[in-house]
């Protein structure tokens, strides 16, 4: 098979995921060329290219997306620019792996997933978190039935994202909702993705959202700017199988483990924590150096289970190039396994349902 040709749209060569992320995880791969880089601005993209070792560099995403040295066009951008870049990619007929949150809205969201259908191309979603190791192996345990009927899950999770009252200049459009790029979206959205890939879909929840932060301090500026985006959510559910759950997101500091998922069954139990390694303003479920524990039988201690060689790339990287892996899979054998827009789709709706229920006080049911 030959290469896959990447062209990444956001690839600024100083700051993002796309350099901290996607560039790497590449480079990891020998079934991808990254040939084409698109940015806001010509000599930011020239860079890129130069530094990416790409043949082309463009400042408009539809040149890019209608290049014919690009297959798949990566959409690394800021949340509110999805829509219409991830439309240019599949009206160029092209194969498109977009980062999480899909859109802002969940009506958003659903154009793209019928513009994809239309166009028959693969249709990724950056829900990398469910290529972490201790994430697959997890799943493989629970799907072979060693903890027998899931009865609970338990979730902590907190990054320290604003702890301090000061965020990047960079993020300070995830502090307005509208933007649709704040804790519950981002740090909420990888969390229920890992939960509904492990135990299935949550059928009714109750939810209660805050901003226990109002303001928040432009860190290169000084400006101080307004928070309507929520900092904390509460949430407790149910899925489908009955299965109760209990999660705490929030953004704020906190002891190891940052990532706890503690999921217990009729037959076992396990958890999937954060192993304390890494810096822990990065430790979050998506990019987290994640391990797996569990009792060789009730009543005994805890130990960690083997889980298979880590890729030698960052822990950012890590699971978008096991990600990659699992779309050129995809694309030799002509079935899609990697997270669909259907996927996100199906996350934008419980995350409407988690608004809802925290709004009206009420119980709620995902569509």
């Amino acid at each position: 098979m030959d290469r896959i040709k990447v062209g990444i749209i956001g690839a600024n060569p100083e700051r993002g995921w796309a350099v901290r992320a996607h560039v790497p995880a590449l480079r990891s791969l020998d079934q991808y060329e990254l040939t084409a880089v698109a940015t806001s601005r010509r000599e930011s993209a020239e860079r890129a290219a130069a530094e990416f070792g790409a043949a082309h560099a463009f400042t408009d995403a539809r040149q890019l997306a209608g290049h014919p040295d690009v297959d798949l066009v990566v959409v690394a951008v800021r949340v509110p620019q999805h829509l219409e870049l991830v439309r240019a990619a599949l009206d160029a007929g092209k194969h498109v792996y977009c980062e999480w949150p899909l859109a802002r809205t969940t009506e958003e969201a659903e154009v793209l997933v019928e513009a994809a259908r239309q166009a028959a191309v693969h249709d990724v979603i950056g829900l990398q978190a469910l290529r972490a190791p201790a994430v697959v192996r997890a799943k493989e345990l629970i799907d072979r039935g060693e903890l027998g009927r899931i009865t609970s899950v338990t979730v902590h999770s907190a990054r320290g994202k604003g702890a301090a009252g000061r965020v990047p200049a960079w993020a300070a459009y995830t502090l307005r909702s509208a933007n649709g790029a704040g804790l519950l979206e981002v740090h909420g959205g990888h969390v229920l993705s890992v939960l509904e890939h492990l135990i299935g879909d949550i059928t009714e929840l109750s939810a209660d959202l805050s901003s226990q932060h109002p303001h928040q301090v432009v860190a290169e500026t000084g400006e101080e700017v307004p928070v309507d985006s929520p900092d904390h959510l509460v949430l407790n559910a149910r899925s489908a199988s009955g299965a109760v759950l209990s999660a705490t997101v929030r953004d704020a500091e906190a002891e190891d483990p940052r990532v706890l998922v503690e999921i217990v069954g009729t037959g076992g139990s396990l958890a999937i924590a954060s192993s304390g390694r890494q810096d822990p303003r990065g430790t979050q479920i998506q990019m987290s150096d994640l391990e797996l524990r569990r009792p060789s039988e009730p009543g005994r201690p805890w130990s960690l289970v083997e889980l298979p060689p880590a890729r030698a790339v960052t822990e950012e990287a890590r699971n978008v190039a096991a990600t990659y892996a699992q779309i050129a899979e995809g694309l030799r054998t002509g079935e899609q396994t990697a997270p669909g827009f259907d996927r996100a789709l199906r996350l934008h709706r419980v995350l409407d349902a988690i608004r809802a229920s925290s709004e009206k006080g009420e119980r709620q049911r995902p569509s």
